[in-house]
């Protein structure tokens, strides 16, 4: 029997009535951070495989904060599908017209946080997973379903992964985040960097004897927009589009109130978000000069890059590659190529592990972080059989 003919078995056996009941499931576990975190998923999670057996692993990242480690088969040379178990929290249940964990359906659609992002694609992962099991069995090669708490955070999970050595002796990974079924062969990078201005608080009748950190902060905010312009004539991406520099945090006050007290402390938080081939030491570079051309009457400076993601490119050459495209093909599903406008779990893989990565999975990309989020049962179904076969495709491929 070829590796086309268990491709398309596999994906034939994909349990779509479970698929959606696990989705459901998944999505009445609330797992936000802070919160409950991650725990719960984990622990039904761990359970639900191990007793379809799959061989499980707990890893304790943080203080009730695990990733869940399942793996088909032993040998080197296999596949990570990779879903993360953290959601962002639900914010004002006034927003929401259906409860945002009741996992309700309407119209072909399962509504919930984290539907879209991402649990519908862990459970299509895992779904893809149990029909790979039906046709193959324990295959030859390791099939290993990478569950990873912290992905809204700083991605403490997969970089705790990577670094127990869980990422080695692998061919690739397949990240299902919610990208459209479109093959997302780039992820955007991201720097997140705090900026601190010191002063000296005065009396606001009397700033002459102080030093007023608010202008300099100012200032640099104001000079980022050349320094944006300059960067996005550097670089726009087919799939990525313009790179951006986007101050999100502005903290500024003395105190409730105190509106007569220069504050002695202003902090400025920066989303940077890059393309492929863009420098991001050379970057940083140019925010310091900025961050010191901005500074007077006494007060000083610092810049902390806390986050560096880089970004990243597979090349279609590789094997996940091929098998993806294939799997497309032999589903007779939409070849269409993207790219992941953030960073995700991914980026870590492909920076740190080695892997060349394809992020593809169900979901609408404007959906995730909003009131009433959704997943479609159609598309839900189609990335799990998907997976499947990609799966049997990376798995059978000689070497």
């Amino acid at each position: 029997m070829t590796p086309n003919l268990r491709a398309r078995q596999a994906a034939d056996a994909v349990d779509t009535e479970e698929l959606v009941r696990l989705t459901q499931k998944l999505v009445q576990i609330e797992s936000y951070y802070p919160g409950p975190g991650e725990a719960g998923m984990v622990a039904f999670l761990e359970t639900y495989l191990r007793e379809r057996g799959f061989h499980t692993v707990v890893q304790e990242v943080a203080p009730g904060r695990p990733n869940l480690i399942a793996d088909l088969g032993t040998g080197p040379g296999g596949l990570i599908l990779e879903g993360h178990t953290d959601v962002v929290h639900h914010g004002s249940l006034d927003q929401w017209t259906i409860p945002p964990y009741e996992a309700r359906i309407v119209e072909g659609r399962l509504y919930g946080r984290g539907s879209c992002d991402m649990k519908g694609g862990l459970a299509a992962a895992i779904a893809a997973a149990q029909a790979v099991q039906k046709v193959l069995g324990e295959p030859s090669k390791t099939l290993r379903l990478c569950i990873c708490c912290d992905e809204e955070g700083l991605m403490s999970g997969v970089k705790a992964f990577i670094r127990a050595g869980y990422a080695q002796g692998f061919a690739g990974a397949i990240i299902c985040e919610p990208e459209e079924n479109q093959v997302c062969l780039w992820q955007k990078g991201a720097m997140r960097i705090w900026v601190r201005f010191q002063g000296r608080m005065a009396h606001g009748a009397m700033p002459y004897a102080g030093a007023n950190p608010v202008p300099s902060a100012s200032r640099f905010v104001a000079g980022l927009t050349e320094l944006q312009s300059q960067l996005q004539a550097q670089s726009q991406h087919e799939y990525l589009g313009l790179p951006w520099i986007t101050p999100t945090v502005f903290q500024a006050s003395a105190g409730e109130g105190q509106f007569n007290l220069i504050p002695d402390k202003v902090q400025v938080g920066l989303d940077v978000r890059t393309n492929p081939g863009q420098d991001h030491r050379a970057l940083e570079a140019q925010l310091r000069a900025l961050l010191t051309a901005s500074l007077e009457n006494g007060v000083r400076g610092e810049l902390e890059v806390f986050e560096d993601r880089p970004a990243t490119e597979t090349a279609r050459e590789t094997t996940v590659v091929r098998a993806v495209e294939q799997a497309l093909s032999m589903l007779e599903m939409p070849l269409e190529y993207g790219g992941v406008p953030g960073a995700t779990d991914g980026t870590f893989l492909w920076a740190w592990a080695g892997l060349p990565v394809v992020t593809i999975g169900p979901g609408e990309r404007t959906v995730p972080h909003q009131a009433d989020e959704f997943v479609g049962l159609e598309e839900l179904v189609a990335s799990a059989r998907l997976y499947a076969a990609a799966a049997v495709l990376m798995l059978e491929a000689e070497g």
